[in-house]
């Protein structure tokens, strides 16, 4: 007998096209961010547009349907604390992308599943066993494969790449306590309203404006795919659960793998290949081995 309150197939399959476009969308952002940087505009400023302009779609879009009850919140500090987490994520990934192919960036943000996992246990007090921790292991081999240190290949920013990704991972699980306070749209509202305060008084000091329409372009777009990808992940777990969507975050890397070929001229190189997989695939275990034990999944993408 099927479960009368699982969504009907034809959900779930919309619920999957709406995550793979929303994981469109955050490798619009990182796309953006990168293109930035490349014509001069300070990673300091395009933190601030992206968050800025998710802001004013927020409050443009959002306050209207849901009214004043959308500035409500059940867990103000709570709400803090979650905002400055992926601002601290942003800040350290779009330094990141600055100097490292978005492959690279990409693929160490996979390690996110991995240490939510590892922070579960301090934080919420879960039981996490030996076959979890294998799988931590084993992933974060696949990105020593990825940076390679003590090589030329090396970079430095590889570890705002993992700072990025811890950053990240106390932002999802802060996120499972917060929802059960707020809704989404309330939670979008606060994590663009704290970062774009906080980063008001000092962004003056390094503005300037694109002089090239691809530069206005992106200027505008990556506030626009942060506010269209939350959206769509929002819109996309209401209509398939976290179970079904999870693995297909995993898709990103294909759209990453793209966009940093094609538009930045960054190919792929051996080792990514190897890696890769291998912190994918560690991460699609413990998915499996959470999905076996009926814990509640994270979906994770690298939403910036």
């Amino acid at each position: 007998m099927s479960d009368p309150y699982s969504p009907p197939a034809e959900h779930r399959l919309l619920g999957i096209g709406l995550a793979l476009a929303a994981y469109l969308m955050f490798t619009g952002i990182d796309s953006s961010a990168k293109w930035l940087g490349l014509v001069g505009i300070s990673f300091v400023q395009i933190v601030f547009l992206r968050y800025a302009i998710h802001m004013v779609l927020v409050a443009t879009i959002l306050l209207p349907r849901h009214g004043r009850g959308m500035v409500r919140s059940g867990n103000l500090k709570l709400q803090l604390f979650r905002a400055l987490a992926l601002l601290g994520a942003t800040l350290c990934n779009f330094l990141a992308v600055q100097y490292l192919p978005l492959t690279v960036t990409g693929s160490i943000a996979f390690t996110v599943p991995l240490l939510i996992c590892a922070l579960s246990v301090p934080l919420l007090g879960e039981q996490v066993g030996w076959r979890r921790w294998s799988a931590i292991g084993v992933g974060f081999l696949g990105v020593l494969v990825i940076v390679r240190p003590g090589t030329d290949a090396f970079h430095p920013a590889t570890l705002l790449c993992l700072a990025a990704a811890l950053s990240t991972a106390f932002y999802m699980l802060l996120t499972r306590k917060v929802s059960a306070h707020d809704s989404a749209a309330t939670s979008q509202f606060y994590v663009g309203i704290f970062a774009t305060l906080a980063l008001l008084p000092i962004v003056p000091f390094f503005w300037s404006l694109p002089s090239s329409p691809d530069g206005w372009f992106a200027f505008f777009a990556i506030g626009i795919f942060g506010f269209l990808g939350h959206q769509l992940i929002t819109v996309a777990s209401s209509r398939a659960p976290a179970t079904v969507i999870a693995p297909f975050s995993y898709f990103q890397i294909f759209y990453l793998a793209t966009a940093s070929w094609i538009i930045f001229n960054q190919p792929p190189d051996f080792w990514l290949y190897v890696g890769a997989p291998i912190v994918i695939g560690s991460g699609l275990y413990i998915w499996l081995r959470e999905r076996k034990l009926a814990k509640p999944e994270t979906v994770v993408a690298t939403e910036r």
